[in-house]
């Protein structure tokens, strides 16, 4: 039933919303008084929950000064603090940051300053930026390129790009049926199989998720996975993005979540959690080698929004970076994850559709089969991760849809990615209103395999 009253182009056009009211903490309330538990941090971006006084008080001080200018006349305080606080928190001499407004936005900047480094150094040819299957960049014509997301490449096909070329490390449903790390990482060794075949002087830039977020579910890499992937990148000439839209500022622990597998990329793409859901901001963060050229040659990246840069948006970013760092959210992510795990594995034992738990702190992903031991995944026609999320409303739950199976498509998963600052009671909740949901979940999946649903 649509609802007739609207004029607003809303996700799926059919569906009625509820209209929300305001959000505490971890909890958002709708008009008619009912809580949700915001257990996906919405699409993972509220890191630090909602209605935070201090992030409330700085937004409110810069719009008394300025909240627009453009940054081809203007450089703000905001801005400087905010690009200054990132190169504080970041790795390596990832110390150079260009602000914009989305994590599309974001990836295409950082697609757009690799391809115009090995311009200022000479090189015209590499102009490709390749990148897995079950991969998620942005919905924006060069970020979907990038995208290895199927169901959302369809329409624009003859638009796109061919960038997707080699398998996710998807060990759950490794395609070559074998286990990290006696495979030998067969699927990073892709990589170099496709650069010779391409020409590694075509190619600009390999990208990647770190974890891979929507289109995944979650799919975490084994421990050498980014070694063989950095290594061979580096032997080809080949500049490592990581994409950390969903991953950065602690929403897996540390601060970038190729931290973990001990790599430097060369540009990363921020957003989602850089403003918490306050305000729209992303960015490319760029290291010292990769500037050096354009610093001495052409002086300008050949990119930029009307509001990029936002002193508004820099200024609430900045408030947020602050408040993660003053009150260490981010050290205690690694033992919230690890406690929410373990109540999830719980779960997992007294409801066996649950096939697979994955991921690192508070990015976590669940994947559901109709048999554990064989992993066969549900018939489309169960709409089986359409339901839960339904039944998880319905429970006062928010949780976050993602792509499954070797195809991605053909698979049904979840991101559980709860705000970080989330405290252990109302972890409990969670696990508690989840627990519900998979009670309604299973009760469903019965009676559709007796052709009742």
């Amino acid at each position: 039933m649509t609802d007739t009253n609207t004029n607003l182009i809303k996700p799926m056009l059919e569906t009625i919303y509820p209209v929300i009211d305001y959000g505490k903490g971890v909890y958002l309330y709708d008009k008619s008084g009912k809580e949700y538990l915001d257990a996906s941090s919405g699409a993972i971006t509220a890191n630090i929950g909602h209605g935070v006084k201090e992030i409330i008080d700085a937004m409110n001080e810069q719009a008394k000064r300025v909240s627009f200018v453009y940054r081809s006349q203007f450089t703000s305080e905001a801005a400087e603090n905010l690009a200054k606080k990132i190169a504080e928190l970041a790795i390596g001499d990832l110390n150079w940051s260009f602000f914009v407004n989305s994590g599309s936005e974001a990836t295409e900047t950082a697609m757009k300053i690799a391809i115009q480094y090995w311009q200022e150094k000479g090189i015209f040819t590499k102009n490709k930026v390749l990148s897995r299957w079950m991969s998620y960049h942005g919905i924006t014509l060069g970020a979907l390129s990038m995208s290895g997301h199927t169901g959302r490449r369809a329409r624009f096909i003859p638009l796109l790009e061919d960038f997707p070329v080699i398998h996710p490390p998807y060990c759950y449903r490794c395609p070559y049926n074998r286990k990290a790390p006696e495979c030998g990482y067969v699927c990073a060794q892709e990589l170099d199989t496709v650069i010779k075949r391409i020409g590694a002087e075509q190619i600009a830039a390999f990208i990647a998720e770190p974890i891979i977020g929507a289109s995944g579910g979650a799919i975490t890499p084994p421990k050498d996975y980014y070694r063989v992937i950095k290594e061979i990148c580096e032997r080809n000439n080949i500049l490592f993005i990581a994409d950390e839209v969903m991953t950065g500022f602690g929403r897996t622990g540390p601060m970038l979540a190729c931290e973990h597998w001990d790599i430097e990329p060369d540009i990363v793409a921020l957003g989602k959690g850089m403003g918490a859901g306050y305000a729209p901001i992303a960015a490319a963060l760029v290291s010292d080698r990769i500037m050096e050229p354009i610093l001495t040659g052409s002086k300008i990246v050949m990119s930029g929004h009307t509001l990029s840069a936002n002193p508004q948006s820099c200024a609430v970013s900045l408030a947020v970076l602050e408040y993660l760092d003053k009150k260490k959210i981010m050290k205690e992510v690694a033992g919230k994850g690890a406690y929410l795990i373990k109540e999830l594995e719980r779960l997992q034992e007294q409801y066996p559709i649950i096939g697979d738990i994955r991921g690192k702190g508070l990015m976590i992903g669940l994947e559901f089969v109709q048999n554990q031991k064989d992993k066969t995944p549900f018939p489309r026609a169960f709409l089986l991760t359409q339901k839960l999320i339904q039944y998880a409303e319905r429970c006062g739950i928010i949780i976050y849809p993602a792509g499954a199976g070797i195809d991605g498509v053909n698979g049904d998963a979840i991101l559980i990615a709860p705000p970080l600052t989330i405290k252990t009671v109302e972890i409990d909740e969670l696990v508690k209103r989840f627990h519900q949901a998979l009670k309604m979940l299973t009760d469903y999946v019965s009676k559709m395999e007796v052709g009742e649903g």
